[in-house]
């Protein structure tokens, strides 16, 4: 099972298709929506086409994954996108134009799509955010998430120092699993007074 669509008071969630180029240019060639992720903002629909086929057509191959589009449901066009890695991360992720913003659009599809992962078997996820963006922290708390512990990471291809927080949402009850992947890569690592 791969992106299975799904729906919310306001939202339809669903794969990216190559229609979706023009929106997918306007989420990803915002430098202010794009600050805090790891990628230079898009330039051009090439620019566009690449990454839909690196980030999104590459994965629906795959037997399963989770990357969607976040549209409204009054003209179905991607306004966002909210993604879980199915590697041992199971990393949530999401950005929104920022005209969007503030409106509680992304806790709403986080909500469908953890309800989904967890209904398919997941057991945990986990998100991070960059200490300078508060707001993407507020989601994850939103959710239930709870912070684990911070790190230094060297962002590339950017190339500056992030901290991060970490968060994790366990599902099966075992509330004592953390991933621990972050913090025994990076040296500098730290657990924060929140």
């Amino acid at each position: 099972m791969n992106t299975p669509a799904l729906e919310t008071d306001r939202l339809i969630l669903r794969k990216f298709t190559e229609k979706d180029l023009a929106a997918l240019l306007d989420i990803y060639r915002d430098k202010e929506v794009n600050i805090y992720l790891p990628w230079f903002p898009l330039e051009s629909m090439a620019d566009a086409k690449a990454f839909f086929e690196e980030r999104y057509e590459a994965v629906y191959t795959q037997p399963c994954g989770y990357r969607y589009a976040i549209c409204l449901k009054q003209d179905d066009i991607p306004i966002g996108y909210i993604n879980v890695s199915t590697d041992d991360s199971h990393d949530l992720g999401y950005g929104l134009r920022k005209e969007f913003w503030h409106q509680g659009i992304v806790s709403e599809a986080a909500k469908a799509v953890v309800e989904q992962v967890k209904k398919d078997g997941m057991t945990y996820i986990t998100a991070t955010h960059d200490i300078n963006n508060p707001r993407s922290g507020n989601v994850m708390k939103a959710l239930g998430m709870k912070y684990q512990y911070s790190y230094e990471e060297l962002w590339q291809p950017k190339n500056f120092l992030v901290t991060f927080r970490m968060y994790q949402l366990n599902f099966d009850g075992n509330d004592e699993r953390v991933y621990r992947e972050y913090w025994d890569r990076y040296e500098n690592h730290f657990v924060e007074a929140l």
